[in-house]
């Protein structure tokens, strides 16, 4: 769409990389031009407010925000005062999308940076130019700190910096392009995202009912006799975990010599829900000094801790170390690693272990606990269709997933372009109408 949009008469060029050239009527005007830095106390902690930024989702209130990320601080004196239509942006995270406008009168984070548009900015102009990825990847340059996207920015970083500033009516006419656009492409990633989350359901939903109902639809069923599990196929044994599954024991240690360089799983290096495997670290690589199970090919590796997350892998190396937060577990006496690792996955068992681990302080599954859980177990021609057809399922799943996940992130590539080339001026969208 960018290169269908008509460009500027004129230009001025500029020694500044990420701009490279403005509309010549534009003004090049440092950032102290446009806003006021505002560091104003919350005295005596009077304002109660207390507001958070989420990254990609701007200035909420702290109630708002669930139990993820820093936690509200219980002496708010120390705190920024934030007014309604101020900037706000985390020094320590803008480059990974962490800046909002406000729209709540309150108090925030000492960390944060707070602006304040002067008369030739508008407000959610401002919002757009600090949502420029040009501009985010230029001051993430002067920041300071071990990892890359946790370097800190301050005032004294952004003051200095110009940025091509449109003329007022202009900015107005760029703001009613950008909401229009990005909002269509924002209904469309929404879209994608729904069918994303449809497809991991309707993944989670052929795992469970092949794990206990079977393939055929016409079988006979049966009372399971656990009430997690429901009914299963007449022909099926419903059995202890411990008949037919061993959990290792012996723990050794990751510094050895003969364990050092073996990959080392860990909860971390697992994806939640789905049972792949995110990546791969030795145990010298990850600087482990706590001791570690060992566990081989094909075997069963469950996370004990907080199991909502349902956090299960299949090793695949022939020899390896995994967490003392994960149990290594080989399947016997009939079972299938592949189908207990299927099983692990389920709605049922995960359901199962949440009630279980919800007893204790820690969300935690304990070895005797899960020693005494009752599987399903299907004759191993059946397992082993099962598996397969699980996996087939999965296969295309996954590739529609893919397709998704790719057509988002050409979606948000689009609205990164379109919002920096509208406010620096690469497209003129002045003679630009809303579509009937």
């Amino acid at each position: 769409m960018i290169n269908k949009l008509p460009r500027y008469s004129s230009y001025t060029d500029t020694d500044i990389d990420w701009i490279e050239k403005y509309p010549s009527h534009w003004q090049l005007i440092p950032c102290r031009a446009v806003v006021d830095h505002i560091v104003e106390k919350n005295e005596g902690g009077k304002i109660q407010n207390y507001l958070s930024l989420m990254a990609n989702v701007g200035v909420i209130r702290y109630e708002d925000k669930g139990d993820i990320g820093n936690k509200k601080p219980e002496d708010l004196s120390k705190c920024k005062i934030v007014k309604k239509g101020q900037l706000v942006i985390n020094s320590m995270n803008y480059s990974i999308g962490s800046y909002g406008m406000s729209p709540y009168n309150g108090v925030c984070s000492s960390v944060y940076i707070i602006l304040e548009p002067k008369k030739n900015l508008l407000n959610r102009y401002g919002l757009r130019v600090f949502e420029n990825s040009a501009f985010q990847k230029h001051l993430a340059t002067f920041g300071n700190g071990i990892l890359a996207h946790r370097a800190a920015i301050g005032w004294d970083d952004i003051k200095g910096e110009y940025i091509p500033l449109a003329p007022k009516d202009e900015q107005e006419k760029i703001l009613q392009f950008l909401d229009h656009e990005t909002n269509q492409i924002d209904t469309l990633i929404e879209k994608q995202q729904t069918l994303i989350q449809l497809l991991k359901e309707k993944r989670q939903a052929v795992i469970s009912h092949a794990v206990t109902k079977g393939l055929n639809p016409d079988a006979p069923m049966k009372d399971s006799g656990v009430e997690w599990l429901g009914e299963v196929p007449e022909h099926w044994i419903v059995t202890k975990f411990s008949h037919c599954a061993q959990i290792r024991n012996g723990l050794v240690d990751p510094k050895a010599p003969d364990f050092k360089k073996l990959v080392l799983y860990a909860p971390n290096h697992i994806e939640k829900g789905t049972g792949k495997i995110v990546y791969k670290e030795t145990a010298e690589e990850q600087g482990a000094d706590s001791s570690k199970y060992l566990c081989y090919k094909g075997e069963v590796i469950y996370s004990k801790i907080r199991p909502a997350l349902a956090k299960v892998a299949i090793c695949e190396e022939e020899t390896a170390l995994c967490s003392a937060d994960m149990y290594p577990i080989n399947a016997v006496n009939g079972l299938d690693n592949r189908f207990l690792y299927f099983f692990m996955l389920s709605d049922n068992f995960t359901k199962a272990a949440i009630l279980d681990s919800d007893r204790v302080a820690m969300p935690k599954i304990n070895r005797e606990s899960l020693s005494d859980y009752r599987l399903p177990v299907p004759p191993v021609i059946e397992q082993m269709a099962i598996c397969k057809f699980i996996a087939n399922q999965n296969t295309k799943l996954e590739e529609l997933e893919s397709k998704a996940t790719k057509a988002i992130q050409l979606m948000q590539e689009r609205r990164t372009a379109l919002i920096s080339a509208a406010v620096t001026g690469k497209i003129d969208v002045r003679g630009w109408r809303a579509p009937e």
